[in-house]
């Protein structure tokens, strides 16, 4: 469009692990909530393994922005090209590409770089567009790198498990309980207090105050999540994750059936080594860090599952 200036922007960073380590994170867009500090959900709409659609959603300044790209992986050079057609305000145009160079043995070099275009006589657009897109770019080459870099110990520091019940009530109900995180402190054990903004329609932003299990300590856990009432989904991420906790995301899903509701609460996440003596212990190890992440987490599920139920199946109903 005549007027419009187009911005360049490229980032890059060295990575001491091999480029299809490095590749395989960048093509898989469905766990970058696990694997990137300001990605909040993506999902991957259509892909027959070279031409990809996605979603996504991602955080920006303390507020969610979404867009939908198209994507060309290839493989055989490393490299993945986009270019956004339902485009993050205030962009006018959105594309790029994503380029693993294989460096010396077992390293590599990941570089992002973008292009893009912003409504002319608005340079004050191309300015925050430009200072938002280089900030993400930064974040999400320091967890790619972050992840790559342990990649021969990856499947020790990442664990995902889900808690299942079955409802016997109507899913809007088991829903309702989900969705409307504010009135649990007093009726969840685990949540002492909570705080919750609601700035758009389904975007929530909430900050929990949360009680061990067995009542003796205390900690906090901020996060986000969207909300998806029509297909009974609330996709969440931790912000700033609790304590072993180096990345925290998943879903609370209420699938209705000809029989009644299975309600499924999946979890993702990255445990911090560094902080495993410190909060469990002298002596203490990845696995013990695994045990109590699981039944901490499991726990609080359970927990808010059974809520749901006895929502959903009372007659007169305690929400």
């Amino acid at each position: 469009m005549s007027g419009q200036r187009v911005h360049h922007l490229a980032h890059t960073i060295e990575v001491a692990a091999p480029a299809g380590v490095v590749y395989a994170l960048i093509a898989d867009p469905e766990r970058w909530p696990l694997y990137l500090p300001r990605n909040v959900y993506a999902q991957r709409l259509a892909f027959d393994g070279v031409h990809e659609r996605l979603r996504v959603w991602a955080l920006a300044q303390d507020q969610v922005i979404s867009w939908t790209s198209e994507r060309l992986q290839d493989l055989a050079g490393r490299c993945i090209s986009f270019r956004q057609d339902l485009l993050m305000e205030p962009a006018t145009s959105m594309a790029g590409r994503w380029q693993v160079t294989e460096r010396a043995a077992g390293r590599c070099r990941l570089s992002v770089e973008h292009e893009f275009t912003t409504a002319p006589g608005r340079p004050q657009d191309g300015e925050r567009l430009a200072e938002l897109t280089a900030a993400g770019s930064r974040s999400a080459l320091q967890g790619l790198q972050f992840l790559a870099e342990r990649w021969h110990r990856l499947d020790q520091l990442t664990l995902s498990f889900a808690e299942t019940l079955r409802v016997q009530g109507p899913p809007e109900l088991v829903y309702h309980v989900l969705y409307d995180a504010a009135r649990w402190p007093g009726r969840l054990p685990h949540v002492r207090g909570i705080a919750l903004r609601e700035p758009h329609a389904g975007i929530q932003q909430v900050t929990l105050d949360l009680a061990a299990a067995d009542g003796t300590g205390r900690h906090s856990e901020s996060g986000l999540r969207i909300c998806f009432p029509h297909a009974g989904r609330i996709v969440h991420k931790a912000t700033s994750p609790r304590p072993l906790l180096n990345a925290h995301c998943g879903e609370w899903s209420v699938l209705p059936d000809e029989h009644g509701v299975t309600v499924v609460a999946q979890h993702h996440v990255i445990l911090c080594e560094e902080s495993i003596e410190q909060v469990l212990g002298a002596g203490a190890t990845l696995a013990d860090a695994r045990s109590r992440i699981r039944a901490q987490l499991g726990h609080e599920s359970r927990q808010t599952l059974q809520l749901a139920r006895r929502h959903a199946e009372s007659s007169i109903h305690i929400l």
